[in-house]
């Protein structure tokens, strides 16, 4: 099928397709057995690609949310190599690699506001670095390959455990073909004062990106995680199936901001969860655009007495583009808590869909939930629902969910426009303000590329 041509300013930019070495397309066990044996696996990482890839061919696609038919594996490469190795001097990553990059901004942004930095172009991160002082306190903060091979006890222990490879089919396929991404541990007590980010970007059409990330944040220790991602335009179907395990200890505090600015070519199918221990807090900061499909839904488990969760998450849906987005918590103790703010924008025949879960089980007695959605449409023609479950096991709660969907305010425009504003920029007044909450959550420079991307929307015809 082909897309249509959009403008998307530096998010766009292609380089020549080369690479080191492209996995042919499709999905076999010799194809799995070829991708372990490139990335060096261990022979339990070996083994545990197969079974993946055994239980991904017995599930099925799903049968609600989008239709994925389009999808075809035989046409998707699952894994490619760049022409370079891993680098830990910005000087040394290739000249095409690093302009990239450093037109997205990830090079300034270490500089200025992060303690630590990894990017990752097609299936293998290309440089990795983090501050001396982090060292010194015991933070390991690596790509996954190498957390596989110089952390194996504490990968082991952990990988695809909080989001096991039968949790659907997509999860699956994750386990067998997974490349790149980033692990990081924090020491008991350690409290990373200053962000580290990671920077999806995919070059290689017809390709998937499937990058693994596991944070460990031991008790009474903290973290902030900053996430991108984002892939130029091409005319046929790129997939990205990731996976983000988060384990927050007790005490301890995470909160894990993501950007994901995929092209409008790109099914983006990606699968994060948060177990979260006593006394702990999980705050989720989530911004959604670009992909022509999204189905992603971060969860968290709140599993200690006092656990908390927050999430804040906003949607933009353009033509073309079905985005099937939302939230699940399950509240499994005693006075946990959580809170759920998502808004979503739709314009020009895009959906929208808030599809949530909230569970508070018999065991978790004395624990509130707070949901909110909110939906606004540009045009008549946009689509936005909401779709939530509640499953609520004890009376001895608080719990309430609101809902709001609406199209803009003509009286609002004509109002900025009686003031002086053009019908657009009365708009683009109005969608910032409707965003302005989420992009508060964000660092400065997050806020502002988020800003960006909604201009981009809103100037698409």
């Amino acid at each position: 099928m082909e897309i249509q041509e959009i403008n998307r300013n530096i998010y766009d930019i292609k380089n020549k397709d080369e690479y080191d070495y492209k996995i042919k397309k499709g999905l076999t066990h010799e194809i799995i057995e070829e991708i372990s044996k490139q990335k060096k696996d261990p022979e339990w990482m070996r083994e545990f690609r197969l079974k993946a890839l055994d239980v991904y061919n017995k599930l099925e696609l799903p049968t609600w949310g989008p239709d994925l038919s389009e999808l075809n594996m035989e046409e998707i490469a699952t894994y490619v190599r760049p022409k370079t190795g891993l680098s830990n001097s910005w000087e040394d990553v290739p000249e095409d690699i690093k302009s990239t990059f450093d037109k997205l901004g990830i090079p300034e942004a270490e500089k200025t506001s992060l303690a630590g930095v990894g990017a990752q172009y097609d299936s293998e991160v290309v440089y990795h670095s983090m501050k001396e002082e982090l060292i010194k306190q015991g933070v390991i903060y690596t790509d996954m390959e190498t957390a596989v091979r110089e952390y194996p006890e504490l990968v082991k222990t952990h990988f695809m455990k909080c989001v096991p490879v039968n949790d659907h089919k997509f999860v699956a396929l994750h386990g067998a073909v997974w490349s790149g991404g980033s692990f990081v541990y924090v020491p008991k007590g350690v409290k990373v004062d200053i962000p580290l980010q990671s920077y999806f970007r995919l070059n290689s059409p017809e390709s998937g990106q499937f990058e693994h990330t596991l944070i460990i944040v031991d008790e009474e220790a903290s973290l902030h995680f900053i996430e991108g991602c984002s892939a130029p335009k091409y005319n046929k179907v790129n997939l990205h199936a990731g996976c983000v395990e988060l384990y927050v200890k007790d005490n301890a505090y995470l909160r894990y901001s993501t950007i994901e600015n995929w092209s409008k070519n790109m099914l983006n199918l990606n699968t994060k969860k948060a177990i979260v221990g006593k006394n702990a807090k999980m705050e989720w900061v989530s911004g959604s655009f670009g992909s022509k499909i999204s189905m992603l839904y971060p969860m968290s488990i709140l599993n200690g007495d006092g656990a908390k969760t927050e999430y804040t998450g906003i949607s933009f849906a353009g033509g073309g583009q079905n985005l099937d987005n939302g939230f699940k918590v399950i509240h499994n103790s005693a006075n946990t808590s959580s809170v759920v703010n998502a808004k979503s924008i739709s314009k020009n025949g895009g959906k929208c869909t808030y599809r949530g879960l909230v569970r508070i089980n018999e065991n978790a007695k004395n624990s509130k939930s707070s949901v909110s959605c909110e939906s606004l449409m540009l045009d008549d023609v946009s689509i936005s629902d909401t779709i939530p479950t509640n499953d609520i096991r004890t009376d001895e709660v608080e719990f309430s969910h609101e809902a709001k969907i609406g199209k803009i305010s003509e009286k609002t425009i004509f109002y900025l426009m009686s003031r002086g504003l053009s019908e657009e920029d009365a708009k683009a007044m109005i969608v910032r303000g409707f965003a302005s909450p989420i992009a508060k959550e964000l660092p400065v420079e997050y806020a502002v590329e988020m800003n960006n991307l909604i201009n981009l929307e809103l100037d698409q015809p």
